[in-house]
C-alpha cells in the first residue's frame, strides 16, 4: 500500500505543478489584457493581436488546469446522497464511473487532440480573427497534453479509489495554495 501512495502523491504533485506553472499565464493575460486596453482608450491605436491572445491564453490556462483540479478534488459533483455513503461504497461507485465516463471522454480528447494538434502543426494554421494572422496551431497541440495529464491523473484517481475499497478510508490530498498550515485547527490552539 506504501507503493501505491507514493505513486499517487507523484502523480498528484506533477499534476498540481503542471496546474500551477501554466496559473502564471494569467500575468501574462492580465499584462497584455491592460495593454489592449491603454493602446485603445489612451491612444486610439487597438493592437490586432490582443484578442487572440486572450482567448488562446484563457483556452490555455482552463484545460490546462483540469488535472490540477482533478488532483485537488475541485471538480463540481451532484453529491447530496453521494456523501452520506460510506468512503467504501464511494470509492467503488467512482471506480466504476471513471471507467464508464471518465477514461472513456478523455482518451477521445487525447487522440482527437493529437489529429487536430498535428494537422494544425502542419497547416501552420493562424487566427482568422486578426489580420495580424497570430498562430493557433500551439493552442491546438494544448488539447493532446491537457487530455495526457488528465488521463494520468484519472489513473492516480482510480488508484485512489482502489486504495480506499481495501482500508476503507479516502487517502488524504495535498494542502492546497488557500489552505494555509496557520488556518488548521491544530495550529490555532497554540
Amino acid at each position: 500500500m506504501n507503493r501505491l501512495k507514493e505513486l499517487i502523491f507523484f502523480i498528484d504533485h506533477l499534476s498540481v505543478s503542471v496546474g500551477r506553472s501554466f496559473a502564471w499565464c494569467i500575468i501574462i493575460l492580465i499584462l497584455g489584457t491592460c495593454y489592449e486596453v491603454f493602446m485603445r482608450y489612451g491612444f486610439g491605436n487597438p493592437t490586432s493581436w490582443a484578442f487572440d491572445m486572450s482567448y488562446m491564453l484563457y483556452g490555455t490556462i482552463f484545460m490546462m488546469a483540469g488535472a490540477y483540479t482533478l488532483a485537488r478534488g475541485g471538480h463540481v459533483r451532484g453529491d447530496f446522497l453521494y456523501r452520506r455513503l460510506k468512503p467504501t461504497t464511494q470509492a467503488k461507485i467512482d471506480f466504476c464511473l471513471y471507467f464508464l465516463f471518465f477514461f472513456p471522454g478523455i482518451l477521445a480528447m487525447v487522440f482527437s487532440g493529437f489529429e487536430y494538434g498535428v494537422a494544425a502543426f502542419k497547416l501552420r494554421e493562424v487566427s482568422v480573427n486578426s489580420p495580424v494572422g497570430v498562430p493557433v496551431w500551439p493552442i491546438k497541440i494544448v488539447i493532446l497534453f491537457s487530455g495526457f495529464f488528465l488521463l494520468v491523473q484519472g489513473s492516480a484517481e482510480v488508484m485512489r479509489c482502489i486504495y480506499c475499497i481495501k482500508t476503507g478510508r479516502w487517502l488524504e490530498r495535498g494542502v492546497d495554495v488557500n489552505d494555509s498550515p496557520l488556518s488548521s485547527k491544530e495550529n490555532l490552539r497554540d
